[in-house]
């Protein structure tokens, strides 16, 4: 493989910078722009300089040396001071060294996939974390990141390979007497792990909300003080709001981090009967995406008000400008503050309950898998129930469930699908 480079940290101007050299000849090119002889793995401080001797800048040089780095390749990384210039001079330094080469975005954590030191789903996993923005994304990144997922898929994988063994011993020598009945060893083997597949595949929602973002929609009528709200809670005037009412036709986003959780607020247009075509597409919208929202806040005019369509148990309902009067149910003012923090709580309790039912499977693609799993577990368990005759069926089920959980930590068929992930990392990645 080629010897690759790329700046590894952040760009821009700051205090350090790391660029990092990957492959066989990473210890050569280092070694090409130092002064003085480095270490085949520790760390030591060296000038460097280009190739007509001058100096780039004095730099912290860490070697690693393979398998025991990122990438499973010998590893060179250069911690010179963050300034533009002085990562530029470097990056065409070594670019003018023979066979090394500019990384491709995620070339780096894609050799640590083919060489072993990741997996997949960890692979996915170092792809959320740095895009982590709340505390429950950064957990639930680092949950699937330490391989948590791919340990389960490892001993759902050497079960299923239990029970295929013992039904293909059956195969294998029904000329003779096999004194054991295997039916009841496979079936408890087959019941444990399509349960923790049907307990996975039901938290992988939540899990992908968790790393997507939760949606809460503010619906009300016309003027009842939604966007003040979503203002007031945003800490900044996200929306414009205006004694007129229909202010409001599209819906407004508005980004947050709700006790760790990432949450986008909606602002809809207002609810109402109206002639106004554009705002009548408004309405249109804002009920297609409150209904689609995770969870909904009402806000009625009064107490006599009724919600513009059936809350679910989750919603909240919330009567508004709670500020101009007194009432028995809950109020909030935008205006004044009064019940904000209430109205955060109730939400961030509501959708931290949610949360609790994740589990380590995050994304649609580990649905997909552990779905193509768990049904052909359920054929399975049907075709043992017709008997011996039926164990090659179901030997081959058992191979299909298999085949589909090893596509969950890339071991087969993954090759589309590798080239759309690395080109979401940047090149030091």
């Amino acid at each position: 493989m080629d010897t690759i480079f790329a700046l590894a940290s952040a760009p821009g101007k700051a205090g350090v910078s790391v660029i990092r050299i990957s492959g066989h000849g990473a210890y050569v090119a280092a070694q090409s722009l130092s002064t003085k002889p480095l270490p085949v793995r520790g760390m030591s401080l060296r000038i460097l300089r280009d190739s007509t001797g001058d100096r780039l800048d004095e730099a912290l040089v860490l070697t690693f040396q393979g398998p025991a780095s990122f990438t499973g390749e010998d590893v060179v990384e250069l911690h010179v001071h963050g300034s533009m210039a002085v990562v530029n001079s470097v990056i065409v330094a070594l670019s003018e060294l023979p066979n090394v080469r500019l990384a491709e975005p995620g070339e780096f954590t894609r050799r640590a996939l083919e060489n072993g030191k990741m997996d997949l789903a960890q692979v996915e996993g170092l792809a959320d974390l740095i895009d982590a923005e709340t505390e429950a994304q950064r957990r639930q990144a680092q949950t699937v990141l330490k391989g948590e997922l791919g340990q389960l898929a490892e001993r759902w994988r050497r079960d299923l390979i239990r029970a295929a063994s013992l039904l293909e011993a059956v195969i294998d020598f029904a000329d003779e007497e096999v004194p054991t009945d295997v039916t009841p060893e496979v079936n408890d083997l087959l019941d444990a792990v399509a349960s923790d597949l049907s307990q996975q595949i039901s938290g992988v929602q939540i899990a992908e909300r968790i790393r997507t973002g939760f949606e809460v929609a503010i619906i009300g009528k016309p003027n009842v003080g939604k966007s003040t709200l979503l203002n007031a809670l945003a800490g900044r005037d996200a929306a414009i709001t205006s004694e007129y009412a229909g202010t409001t036709r599209d819906v407004i986003e508005v980004r947050m981090d709700l006790a760790g959780l990432p949450v986008t607020l909606l602002d809809t247009a207002g609810i109402r009967e109206t002639d106004d075509v554009v705002e009548n597409m408004g309405i249109a919208l804002a009920r297609k995406r409150a209904m689609a929202a995770d969870l909904r806040v009402f806000l009625l005019e009064n107490q006599d008000d009724a919600p513009e369509f059936e809350p679910d148990e989750q919603d909240i309902v919330v009567l508004a400008k709670g500020d101009l009067h007194s009432a028995s149910i809950a109020s909030v003012s935008g205006k004044s503050g009064k019940g904000v923090d209430q109205l955060v709580s109730q939400v961030s309790e509501r959708l931290l309950n949610r949360s609790a039912s994740a589990g380590i499977a995050t994304r649609e693609r580990h649905k997909e898998a552990m779905t193509r799993a768990h049904l052909a577990l359920i054929e399975v368990r049907r075709v043992l129930e017709f008997g011996e005759d039926q164990y090659d069926i179901g030997a081959e089920e058992i191979r299909t469930a298999i085949r589909a959980l090893e596509s969950l930590v890339g071991r087969i068929d993954v090759e589309n699908l590798l080239d759309e992930i690395f080109a979401s990392f940047c090149l030091g990645k």
